[in-house]
């Protein structure tokens, strides 16, 4: 019944990738909020949806995002200098699938580099095509009553290309050395994880080591079936800032993601192995394995509701047992997780529930998402808090071009989870993944609003303002009050009488300026001002940041520690 993993995944891939006949193989756009606003941005001002993608479903395909840039140009009247320059960036960084700009630079280097304004090299022949660029970013910052002077330099390089019109690949790595503000660097000492990223290394300055590896291969199984993606990497669900389903918070993990397109629904798949809680510092890590389906339909072409269902499990309960196995009976791409679940005894981890958005007016978008962890209707019906009524809720609205003014957008969001959501009493069954939250990294047991202001009023110039509050209870002497996500929620405070914020109180302001000038596609001059105050019942944990830095980044998205 049971088999290692990550040997049956890599089976199922070459099996997959041996039946594959089709030759479109679009590689992904590296996962970057920047960037997805932008992409929906133009679904709302345009009132169409990226054609043969669900637009919650992230990273893009380069493909569809080069197809619908194209297709906007004469779709959309009266557009903005800065509008012009987006579509125009979508094109140019997307150029081997856009049919209007093939990306071409205008002054190259020594004749042979940046003659595409995307790529530092690139080849272009029937059998290969391949692009190479480097990653290069760091910053500089002072933080209030801090007398280091906090830095980071990254450096490496990322590599894409497609083989025999066949087959895509990717490959991003990168060295990191960090002196993060000293809330971060609490947050890496309490998860022994560098958000986002995992394991690490003390420096000699104080600060972190760490590497940062990304690759995979895609091909299309059938002309439906297509962008089969294999690797190493994150994905992301949902149109929200935040994601209550999957976000990209946790490290990078091993998958398989299947992506059906036909009529108007969209049905994904993946399969992955994630590394489990408390990981040794030597030797081999546990892990624990994730399965997924969302199934999405567009109602109208501006209307989308999906459906979803995820399961994290883990057949080897002990140290001695570290890799466990995968079932194999979670491979089943259509059946109800549930169900298995049941039949093998209920010792996984199930959540189901809903997703939409709502375009209108061409100026406005509506989403949410709604996640059931557990849910009794008979105890939701008595109100009396019990704790196995564990859900998430969202709740957004995106407004742009506010009051007639051209690139200035707006986003509300608000965000919350009961206590012991994501939680399990079995061990290596929470919703996470190396020590850091799947879904939203305040865990559960809050209450979050997020408001935030963009706006662009040069072609090169994106001006942001972000503010984030956030209630939430925190534990402590030993005790569980459901808002850590990797406790036992066996061993829970009370049976009834659970409300979001119990615990020890807890509120967290974060406030966020950035201004972002592109020299050059694709490189980027940041400066940054980051206030962020922690409230708690618990006087000892308050703390107060005020961080200021100026940015580089080169082929590489801002790295955003919200929390």
């Amino acid at each position: 019944m049971f088999t290692s993993t990550p040997k049956i995944i890599f089976s199922l891939a070459c099996f997959l990738l041996s039946a594959s006949f089709s030759t479109a193989q679009s590689t992904f756009i590296p996962l970057n909020s920047d960037y997805h606003h932008l992409v929906e941005r133009y679904e709302i001002k345009a009132g169409q949806s990226l054609e043969g993608w669900a637009s919650q479903l992230k990273p893009f395909p380069r493909e569809v995002i080069a197809k619908h840039a194209d297709s906007l140009w004469a779709g959309i009247p009266g557009l903005s200098a800065a509008d012009r320059f987006n579509l125009d960036y979508f094109q140019n960084d997307n150029w081997e699938w856009s049919a209007e700009n093939q990306g071409d630079s205008k002054r190259p280097i020594f004749k042979h580099l940046y003659k595409k304004k995307a790529s530092m090299y690139h080849v272009d022949t029937k059998d290969l095509r391949l692009q190479v660029s480097p990653v290069l970013a760091g910053f500089v910052g002072r933080e209030q009553n801090n007398d280091n002077t906090l830095y980071m330099n990254t450096r490496g390089l990322e590599v894409r290309g497609i083989l025999a019109n066949k087959v895509g690949f990717y490959s991003f790595v990168t060295d990191n050395q960090a002196d993060f503000p000293n809330y971060v660097l609490g947050q890496i000492d309490a998860l022994d994880a560098v958000p986002n990223e995992g394991f690490y290394k003390q420096n000699n300055l104080g600060g972190v080591d760490f590497l940062t590896a990304r690759g995979y291969i895609t091909f299309d199984l059938l002309k439906d079936i297509s962008n089969v993606q294999f690797g190493y990497d994150k994905n992301f669900v949902g149109n929200g800032y935040r994601s209550l389903i999957l976000s990209d918070f946790s490290s990078n993990y091993l998958f398989l993601k299947l992506n059906t397109h036909v009529w108007k629904l969209n049905y994904q798949n993946i399969f992955a192995q994630l590394v489990a809680d408390n990981p040794l510092r030597d030797g081999l890590y546990p892990v624990k394995y994730f399965a997924m389906h969302h199934l999405s339909i567009d109602i109208t072409k501006n209307l989308n509701i999906g459906l979803f269902e995820n399961i994290v499990f883990n057949r080897g309960d002990t140290l001695s047992n570290q890799n466990g196995n995968f079932d194999l009976r979670y491979l089943n791409p259509t059946i109800f997780y549930r169900a298995i679940e049941q039949q093998a005894g209920s010792p996984d981890n199930v959540n189901l529930g809903l997703d939409f958005r709502w375009n209108f007016l061409q100026k406005f978008s509506l989403y949410g998402q709604f996640l059931i962890d557990e849910l009794i209707i008979s105890e939701v019906r008595r109100g009396d808090g019990w704790r196995g009524n564990k859900h998430a809720l969202q709740l957004g609205l995106k407004y742009i071009d506010v009051a007639g003014i051209n690139n200035l957008d707006m986003q509300v969001e608000m965000n919350l989870a009961r206590p012991y959501t994501y939680s399990h009493n079995f061990l290596y069954a929470d919703y996470s993944n190396y020590n850091q939250a799947l879904a939203h990294p305040l865990g559960a047991n809050f209450y979050e609003y997020i408001g935030i202001l963009r706006y662009q009023p040069l072609p090169r110039l994106q001006l942001m303002g972000k503010a984030i509050y956030a209630k939430y209870g925190t534990d402590a002497n030993g005790s569980n009050w459901g808002q850590n996500i990797f406790l036992n929620n066996s061993d829970f405070e009370q049976e009834y009488g659970n409300e979001i914020g119990q615990g020890i109180e807890t509120t967290l302001l974060f406030v966020d300026f950035a201004a972002s000038w592109q020299l050059f596609h694709n490189v980027f001059i940041d400066l940054k001002q980051v206030y962020r105050k922690l409230d708690s019942a618990i006087e000892a944990r308050n703390s107060r940041t005020v961080f200021t830095s100026l940015h580089f980044r080169w082929n590489l998205s801002q790295r955003l520690y919200e929390f």
